[in-house]
């Protein structure tokens, strides 16, 4: 199991690339499903969470191919001929839920196992199996796996209300409703970029989708998707952590290439209450870290609000910002399980239900920390980058999920990190 070993105290300077989303390009890799014959989808990052997908879809007898130097990887559905998603895979991310609506989509039929063991019933998943059902699947269980099935092949269509709003949701009944016999609606939909990129792909490849990047999405369905390409966006949260952290780093002057700052919603209007240095271009944002760090609460929202992929670093920042601050999240109450390890770390955080207290600035000094998840690990680096001394950072894998070799993205702007394997 490997770890990090960060010696403190860097500033960082210099050009840091942006990675292509994620959570964008699973999305895009389960539309590929729909198509017929060969899609190939670019900008694609080398993360853990690729790598499972691929074998998840894999499973169904569907080719993938995956170019690591250009990356741009190739799904080709001709060869689909099994319909399941077995819980041994699924269970390592919940993204592979997204196969229930791509299998619905494509064949009509789906086996797909509940991810992490979590029954039918007051839990996330739910949302997903009330639309499908909406959309006029029959839904039933079997020893924790989900069948779906559509009438004659295809679904009817239909109309379905998000409560709350779901990207997984969305994403997933997008993918079902895109072949449907008829018209399908979702209300209250997702607007995150992740969404709207597919969206915008699918309708390249000949789907009807009317009300990209609104709360209403109408989608008529079609009998085909053709083969073509699909462009993956760049990580929104990947930009929006490095921004962090150069404001957090006393001398750091760094440009981030590749990226979007329209993805990034209310975030950048947030981010200049810093007063920080903040220049963006086109595809460019420079950041110089300030003199003073004022303090800045934040609440978590859907999109175009706050990211609750973020609050685990903002937090950490704040504990170099002179002042005391909050940290609430509307989205995730208990995503919190990095404010022990930070005042391992020195940190003076307090935290109480959806909300952490931080009050600045604190002398950080160099321990072992735990991950415990892809957010709360990468803001525990970030501690690591200021703290006093050597920080260990343990169980990386989470960060491997989500991050595109940070620490070598890192240390080529100045920072100091060495992963270890034990």
């Amino acid at each position: 199991m490997d770890k990090f070993v960060i010696q403190g105290g860097n500033p960082l300077k210099g050009t840091l690339p942006i990675s292509g989303s994620k959570n964008a390009a699973l999305p895009l890799m389960a539309a590929g499903l729909l198509a017929d014959g060969p899609v190939t989808i670019t900008n694609i990052p080398l993360l853990n969470d690729i790598y499972t997908f691929n074998n998840v879809i894999r499973v169904t007898g569907t080719r993938v191919e995956f170019d690591e130097i250009r990356k741009r990887l190739i799904v080709d559905p001709t060869g689909l001929y099994h319909y399941e998603s077995p819980y041994d895979l699924v269970r390592k991310m919940r993204a592979s839920f997204y196969m229930a609506g791509a299998l619905l989509g494509s064949v009509g039929y789906a086996r797909v196992s509940l991810p992490g063991g979590c029954a039918w019933g007051p839990r996330p998943v739910n949302l997903h199996l009330e639309g499908l059902q909406a959309l006029g699947a029959e839904i039933s269980m079997d020893q924790g796996y989900v069948i779906a099935k559509a009438p004659n092949g295809r679904l009817p269509g239909g109309s379905f209300e998000m409560n709350p709003s779901s990207v997984g949701a969305t994403v997933n009944l997008l993918l079902a409703a895109v072949r449907a016999r008829g018209t399908s609606v979702i209300r209250n939909a997702a607007m995150e970029p992740d969404v709207v990129n597919l969206c915008e792909n699918l309708n390249r490849l000949g789907a009807r989708i009317d009300g990209t990047g609104t709360s209403l999405l109408t989608i008529e369905g079609v009998d085909s998707i053709s083969s073509g390409e699909m462009d993956n966006i760049p990580d929104r949260i990947e930009t929006g952590t490095f921004m962090i952290a150069a404001a957090m780093l006393p001398g750091s002057d760094i440009t981030l290439k590749n990226t979007m700052e329209r993805d990034l919603g209310t975030f950048t209007e947030t981010f200049s209450k810093l007063q920080t240095g903040l220049e963006i271009g086109a595809d460019t944002i420079r950041v110089q870290s300030g003199n003073t760090l004022p303090s800045v609460s934040v609440e978590t929202a859907i999109y175009p609000g706050f990211p609750t992929d973020l609050q685990a670093q903002w937090a950490t920042m704040m504990t170099q910002a002179d002042g005391s601050s909050t940290v609430t999240d509307h989205i995730y109450p208990d995503r919190f399980s990095y404010v022990p390890e930070l005042i391992r770390l020195g940190a003076n955080v307090t935290q109480h239900d959806n909300q952490a207290d931080i009050i600045g600035k604190s002398l950080l000094k160099g321990a072992s920390v735990m991950s415990t998840d892809l957010r709360a690990s990468v803001s525990l680096v970030m501690a690591g980058l200021v703290a006093d001394g050597e920080t260990e950072v343990l169980r990386v894998y989470h960060l491997d999920r989500g991050y595109e070799t940070l620490e070598n993205k890192l240390n080529a702007v100045g920072a100091d990190i060495r992963r270890v394997t034990e």
